[in-house]
């Protein structure tokens, strides 16, 4: 039984120190400099300002409502959209069908190419190319979309919806095909029929499924940095700045390190209880097949 144990713990401890040198301690330091004025040089004097940062991201600097609003608003629709998608290009892969194979590839590719990139490719489609089909055809839709909120708000839904529907995809082809024949075989000679089966049988056996991909998803919409930082800047006049970009503006364009941290924190905190509670919601709806 000790051996066991100690095999246990053998096997976990890589992980755990890995976790705690990664993870726990930078948040306890990050914590620690939250609480000061550090503007982030080595070896400047660092005053200990205590919860005054917190105070400011609430009073003094505005942004970070802001920011956090369009973050929550695009997370809200990026959320919706990613999972529908992901879950339809699933249904729609597993059929059986010749190159059915070959577009699970085709879908899952643009989730292997970096934030950055993406980015700056689809701001290349957002400005030049939707710009000369507003020359030729004369239709103002699309003209100027990153120079717009609105529509640059829908180029950062687009381009999020692109890259993560295939992640979310392969995520649901594999809780699809988890999912017996025979329950689905049973339920037709019962009479039901497509719509039903959906509802009463796809459904509710996909909320596993659905729990992993909620999290996924919510995590990555609120997180999203380097998409933003490609394709808008946060701009214009940062309307579609979200929380990762304005806590490194905070950071590395005021040199504000202690108010990035302190809002780093309450970033972590909001997003975690966000996770936290989507994850007890949507386990409850768990079935067991």
């Amino acid at each position: 039984m000790k051996k066991s144990k100690l095999r246990f713990w053998c096997f976990l401890a890589p992980a755990l120190i890995s976790f705690f040198i990664v993870v726990i301690i930078p948040t306890c330091i990050g914590f620690f400099y939250s609480l000061t004025n550090w503007n982030g040089i080595v070896g400047s004097d660092i005053k200990f300002v205590g919860l005054q940062n917190f105070v400011d991201i609430f009073t003094r600097d505005n942004s970070f409502v802001h920011a956090f609003l369009f973050t929550a608003g695009f997370s809200v629709c990026a959320v919706l959209l990613v999972n529908l998608v992901g879950f339809a290009l699933a249904m729609f892969v597993t059929q059986k069908f010749k190159g059915a194979t070959l577009l699970r590839g085709v879908f899952f590719m643009p989730n292997m190419i970096g934030g950055l990139l993406l980015g700056f490719t689809w701001q290349f489609i957002f400005i030049s190319i939707f710009e000369a089909i507003a020359k030729k055809t004369g239709i103002a839709a699309f003209s100027g979309w990153l120079s717009n909120p609105q529509t640059g708000f829908i180029g950062l839904l687009i381009l999020t919806v692109w890259q993560m529907s295939g992640y979310m995809m392969i995520v649901y082809i594999a809780q699809i095909q988890q999912i017996p024949e025979s329950v689905k075989e049973a339920a037709r000679i019962d009479g039901a029929n497509s719509f039903q089966l959906m509802k009463n049988i796809i459904l509710p056996l996909m909320m596993p499924a659905f729990t992993i991909g909620l999290f996924l998803s919510i995590s990555n919409s609120f997180k999203m940095f380097d998409q933003n930082l490609a394709l808008t800047q946060g701009g214009p006049y940062k309307s579609t700045e979200m929380i990762a970009l304005n806590i490194y503006n905070s950071a590395f364009g005021a040199n504000e390190f202690g108010l990035a941290q302190a809002k780093a924190i309450v970033f972590l905190i909001i997003v975690a209880g966000i996770g936290i509670t989507q994850l007890i919601l949507t386990k409850r709806k768990e079935v067991e097949m």
